[in-house]
C-alpha cells in the first residue's frame, strides 16, 4: 500500500534531545508547512528508538538515518 504523504519518525528519546533531536524536529516542521515539501511528508514524534548511540535517530520511509542532520534527511526524502 502506498501512501500519499511520505512518513517521516523522529526519536523523541533523551539521548536524541541532547543530541540535537529537538531542533532538528522543530526544522523538519517547518520545512515540512512551507519549504519545498509542503504537504508531501508526514511528520511523527515516536518515543525511544533504542538507538541512543547514533542519535538523533530519523526513520524516512523504511530507511534509518543516524546522526540525522537536515541535509541528510533531505537527501533520502528526494531518493524515496
Amino acid at each position: 500500500m502506498q501512501h500519499k504523504r511520505k512518513l517521516v519518525f523522529v526519536c523523541s528519546g533523551s539521548d536524541c534531545k541532547k543530541s540535537g533531536g529537538k531542533a532538528l524536529r522543530k526544522e523538519l516542521k517547518e520545512n515540512f508547512k512551507h519549504g519545498e515539501f509542503k504537504g508531501q511528508c508526514k511528520l511523527i514524534s515516536t518515543k525511544c528508538l533504542d538507538m541512543c548511540k547514533t542519535a538523533p535517530v530519523v526513520i524516512v520511509g523504511d530507511h534509518f538515518c543516524k546522526h540525522a542532520t537536515i541535509q541528510k534527511i533531505i537527501t533520502q526524502l528526494k531518493k524515496s
